[in-house]
């Protein structure tokens, strides 16, 4: 995800506590431009159904606004 730039920000799971030290794990890995692109290429195989676009998102409802209480 790192390599998509700054505009990414991955969200992983946190539930357990092993969950959270493999997450921080991963900060330490780096992929050469080679095994990214041979990544991507493996990535594009796979057919993902449903739309992830703004309009399904928006379908999801929002996240209600802090109020401070």
């Amino acid at each position: 995800m790192l390599a998509y730039g700054d505009v990414v920000v991955p969200i992983p799971g946190m539930r357990r506590e092993e969950r959270i030290l493999e997450n921080l794990g991963a900060a330490d890995v780096a992929l050469s431009a080679e095994e990214y692109a041979a990544l991507n290429a493996e990535f594009n195989k796979i057919t993902v159904y449903g739309i992830r676009d703004n309009k399904d998102i928006a379908k999801l409802g929002t996240v209600p606004a802090d109020t401070g209480k």
